[in-house]
């Protein structure tokens, strides 16, 4: 589905960008210039040590570094500030030769110290992913700049951290961050990092602009001189810029889908669907079990019987999605099964099941009244929010739609437990372990956004979790994780509707797009203007 780019420069827009953003004037070097981006949203957390999210990534990718990123070359990974590691024989240590030469923005050294100081002090106790991904992580030893010796008190499958290290490794500069308050540090907002481009400026609801690197490591890399990220909220104000030639490159679906049949066509732009392989987002409905009628699986069963994936896929999505069958997405070429447990589209057998469970039509049809929060972060989960209200009306069950903000929808999904039911986009990240088990797995402390915070508990699946963490043995993980699904399926703890992408629009001035599948959210050093 990737378009062919065509020739057609659009750095016309730079001037009028200038003229609107107040971005100061720079002297590009020959064969540089400057990249314009849409962005959608402003984080105000931009360390990605700590809040390992896409969101972050998209901007601070670019000037913090993690060990490896993810390849589309046999092996799937790309050594970065690691060129090289391996795992003993008994799971307890992984030993990671570092990169030489490599110095921080401030001309301080790269060393082990920093990886070590980044492991232990921010991945391990600070970051959302790494809590649960390190917590068997003792030390890590440092026997010379160049090495760093990950030391764990379980079994640690080297395949599970190899995996894991293009969203969970960001790397920060100890003497930066030693001493201080690693979550209030003034470098969280003007990163400081090893990548191929420096912090430059950010203006609240303008722009963030990062600038080249001189000193990168990459011989000869980045190409451009500068990356100017354009707060455009609207997607329509993004579509327009893309035509007008203001802006090069708007990603993650920032251009609504239904767009891009008409933008795909004017001349000098093109729709690119690769490099999101690895960011597959999947459209969960969140289920909490402490609702009485919700506990019941058959209810469960009769939810997931209601929702017609056709529909959604052809509707929401436009095409520009799959019909997921459970917790790991089709696209995943290691853990996927489709030997699970499936509920096909089927009113009469959904309305069936609640008669079964004790819950008949009441007045007017109603069974009972359930709360629905849809993620306010992607049209496509608030519009699935509006038709799942409708799909539950048809079997009785009263959807009362509560809308959120983003901050409020993480509050009361994931601290108050204030749903019944909450429409999430959660994100697949090459293992499960990385980012899908804790969806099902109990014990997750409030406040954890995207866990399990529906009060499920299955000790018999999070024992299997267990031991898949601890299990060193590649065929043996991924059994495990194949009977993960199944149980998921079985038992639905959450519904899986859809497995999704994202898309961009580029301009055909731009070079080196979607050369990894995490590209958008990679460092773009490959990346250039023509003329």
């Amino acid at each position: 589905m990737l378009a062919t780019i065509s020739r057609r420069g659009v750095l016309t827009g730079t001037a009028a960008l200038l003229a609107s953003t107040a971005l100061p004037r720079l002297a590009l070097a020959q064969g540089g210039g400057r990249l314009i981006v849409a962005a959608d949203s402003e984080p105000r957390q931009l360390n990605p040590a700590i809040v390992a999210s896409n969101g972050v990534f998209f901007i601070s990718s670019k000037v913090i570094e993690p060990l490896a990123e993810a390849s589309y070359d046999v092996g799937g990974l790309k050594p970065l500030l690691a060129t090289g590691w391996e795992g003993s024989e008994d799971g307890l240590s992984i030993t990671f030769t570092l990169r030489e030469g490599v110095s921080w923005h401030d001309g301080t050294p790269f060393s082990s110290a920093d990886v070590a100081f980044s492991a232990m002090e921010v991945w391990k106790p600070l970051q959302n992913i790494g809590r649960s991904l390190f917590a068997n992580l003792e030390a890590v030893e440092t026997p010379d700049p160049l090495t760093a010796i990950f030391r764990f008190s379980k079994p640690t499958p080297l395949q599970l951290i190899a995996n894991a290290l293009p969203v969970v490794s960001s790397v920060l500069p100890k003497h930066v961050y030693e001493g201080s308050d690693i979550v209030e540090n003034p470098a969280n907002r003007a990163l400081i990092g090893t990548g191929p481009f420096k912090w430059g400026d950010y203006r609240p609801g303008e722009y963030y602009l990062l600038t080249r690197n001189d000193s990168y490591w990459g011989e000869g890399l980045p190409h451009l001189d500068d990356i100017v990220f354009r707060v455009l909220p609207d997607r329509a104000a993004a579509a327009s810029s893309l035509e007008a030639g203001e802006v090069h490159l708007a990603a993650f679906s920032s251009v609504p889908l239904a767009d891009l049949d008409r933008i795909g066509k004017v001349p000098g732009l093109s729709v690119v669907t690769k490099g999101y392989e690895a960011l597959t987002y999947q459209l969960i409905v969140e289920i909490n079990h402490r609702t009485e009628e919700l506990s019941n699986l058959k209810v469960r069963q009769a939810i997931a019987h209601a929702i017609d994936k056709d529909f959604v896929l052809d509707t929401i999505f436009l095409g520009y999605a799959e019909k997921a069958t459970g917790p790991v997405p089709a696209n995943d070429p290691t853990f996927y099964t489709p030997d699970v447990t499936t509920y096909p589209f089927d009113i009469a057998a959904a309305k069936a099941l609640l008669d079964e469970a004790g819950y008949p039509e009441g007045p007017g049809g109603t069974r009972f009244s359930l709360r629905l929060l849809p993620a306010p972060y992607f049209a496509e989960t608030r519009q699935f929010g509006d038709y799942l209200r409708q799909a539950l009306a048809a079997i009785g069950i009263d959807a009362q739609i509560v809308p959120h903000d983003a901050a409020g929808h993480i509050k009361a999904v994931y601290t108050d437990h204030a749903f019944d039911l909450a429409i999430a986009p959660t994100v697949f990240r090459a293992d499960p372990a990385i980012s899908t088990t804790i969806l099902v797995r109990s014990g997750q402390p409030d406040g954890v956004p995207f866990s399990n915070q529906g009060g499920y508990q299955n000790p018999e699946l999070d024992a299997l979790i267990d031991e898949a963490l601890v299990t060193l043995d590649r065929d043996k993980r991924v059994a495990l994780y194949k009977d993960f699904q199944r149980m998921v399926t079985a038992d639905l703890p959450l519904i899986n509707v859809a497995d999704w992408s994202f898309t961009s629009v580029v301009a055909d001035s731009v070079t080196g797009v979607a050369t990894n599948p995490r590209w958008v959210v990679s460092n773009w050093a490959e990346t250039g203007l023509s003329e």
